[in-house]
């Protein structure tokens, strides 16, 4: 979802979701306060943040004067789940639902128009849950792209079958201009988007599984310098470490909603 409308001066280029479709655009979190969830994440991160056009009840991150990620606190306005979410830019959101269903995925919420575009949040047929975004992407976005904050991952049930998936519905390595091309390395799928990995698809996931680490989803990594200090800063305001390891760490903010730090060497 674009949380930041702002119209560009005439010195700034808009990126439309018709000339990167397919590639992640954006990440969003799903929040219950605004506040609290503006100071976890400034602990963490030293995030800042600016106001977005949509209304009082979304932010815009930014790490170094660049776009990071989108906060919507509406999850109990809108009866929604606190999660982050990857949105992939698609060039008709009508379509791109259509297709998703078509395969068996589900549609939660949309499209809904969000001037200058429409989005929806959808789950993959193993429920994995996902937005697309059809319109200008969010200010600053080559910025966001080029500084690489954020990694999407899959962890699925069968990453080759979700390749299927995916590949249908955002239209990956169908060879029209400015699609994404769809790779392998041993037993992941590696989705790149002019020339640069984006997202990874991982077999392994259990759709019955209790422990929402194991079930399908989409995981969000943060790529940051210090992985302990992240990891210090969450606990102490609040959030709890799922795992650890030297380069990387699962953890969940006060509200619930789970990401990953890694180290922007690995990265």
């Amino acid at each position: 979802m674009n949380h930041d409308i702002t119209r560009p001066g005439p010195a700034t280029s808009v990126v439309s979701s018709h000339s990167v479709f397919g590639a992640p655009c954006w990440v969003s979190l799903t929040s219950r306060d605004l506040r609290a969830t503006e100071e976890f994440y400034t602990a963490v991160f030293g995030w800042r943040w600016r106001a977005a056009k949509l209304g009082e009840h979304f932010r815009i991150a930014l790490a170094d004067g660049t776009p990071v990620a989108g906060i919507a606190a509406v999850a109990t306005m809108w009866q929604m789940v606190v999660t982050w979410t990857p949105y992939f830019a698609v060039p008709g959101a009508d379509q791109a639902v259509a297709r998703a269903q078509e395969r068996g995925g589900t549609t939660a919420v949309g499209p809904i128009s969000f001037p200058p575009g429409r989005a929806a949040l959808l789950a993959d047929r193993d429920g994995a849950t996902f937005g697309i975004w059809e319109g200008e992407l969010v200010s600053e976005w080559e910025s966001w792209r080029r500084a690489a904050p954020t990694f999407i991952r899959l962890h699925t049930r069968d990453a080759f079958d979700a390749a299927i998936f995916y590949g249908e519905v955002l239209g990956w390595a169908t060879g029209k201009p400015g699609c994404c091309e769809v790779g392998y390395e041993g037993e992941e799928v590696v989705l790149r988007s002019q020339g640069d990995v984006v997202a990874r698809i991982e077999s392994g996931a259990l759709g019955a599984a209790p422990d929402p680490r194991i079930r399908p989803h989409w995981q969000v990594h943060f790529a940051v310098v210090d992985v302990d200090a992240c990891v210090r800063a969450a606990e102490r305001h609040g959030g709890s470490v799922l795992s650890k390891g030297s380069e990387e760490a699962v953890l969940r903010d006060r509200d619930g909603a789970q990401f990953t730090v890694t180290s922007r060497r690995e990265h």
